[in-house]
């Protein structure tokens, strides 16, 4: 096993325990939660011994470094989710090899995306990206739409061809009346949810919690945590 190979594994294990203890605390069991590592800044190589590990979802957040990543490891049985807010003229790139988007926060996002997705004859799962620091009709610090506006963009996902309405994601904010109490967030995020699948009651999935936060995030209900930090290291400074 090669040096790189084993620091993984032992992060991995780590990061494993954090999930199952956490969900024993919550009365959940262990596989309601799936771990979504979070591979940005980190090589194709990387990526290759997740998979050897046992991984099967990853995240990017940067088109530049996601598409040349993704074609790489096309081999590999991985799911792979886009988290990064997206700019319209990145769309035709990321609907070619991501499965997932979660940052999907505006219509005309989901207008591109939906073109794309039938051209390509694929389909994108799609999660609204909820920002809990926007003020009503804003959209948040780091993108998402304010919680008014989700059942209009989820409606608006759930009718466009080539995509599917997966759920909801957030990122815990940084300012507003939720900063520094994530758990409160995430619970907010679960309210939202429960709300979302009366209309939609397929759209299950939960997105919530990162390395420093992901016990809050199961504690609340998240049915996807996205780690990074944890299992790849400190990320390396992009010069």
């Amino acid at each position: 096993m090669t040096d790189r190979k084993t620091e993984l594994a032992a992060n991995l294990a780590k990061v494993e325990e954090r999930i199952t203890a956490a969900c024993a605390a919550a009365g959940r069991v262990r596989e309601e939660v799936t771990l979504i590592v979070v591979t940005k800044t980190y090589p194709a190589s990387d990526v290759r011994i997740l998979s050897e590990l046992g991984v099967r979802h990853v995240a990017e957040n940067r088109d530049q470094d996601a598409a040349p990543k993704a074609a790489a490891c096309a081999d590999l049985p991985l799911v792979w989710h886009f988290v990064g807010q997206l700019q319209t003229n990145k769309v035709r790139s990321v609907v070619g090899y991501a499965d997932v988007v979660q940052s999907v926060d505006r219509s005309r996002l989901v207008t591109a995306l939906s073109k794309e997705a039938v051209r390509a004859e694929r389909e994108v799962g799609c999660l609204v990206q909820v920002a809990l620091d926007a003020g009503a009709g804003g959209r948040g610090e780091r993108g998402g739409v304010a919680p008014e506006g989700i059942e209009e963009l989820a409606d608006l996902v759930a009718g466009a061809p080539g995509l599917r309405l997966d759920g909801l994601m957030t990122v815990a904010p940084l300012t507003g009346e939720y900063a520094g109490r994530e758990q409160a967030a995430f619970e907010r995020l679960m309210d939202l949810s429960t709300d979302l699948r009366r209309s939609h009651p397929a759209a299950t999935m939960v997105s919530a919690g990162m390395s420093a936060d992901l016990e809050q995030a199961v504690a609340a209900g998240a049915t996807h945590v996205r780690v990074g930090t944890a299992v790849l290291g400190v990320r390396p400074r992009l010069g």
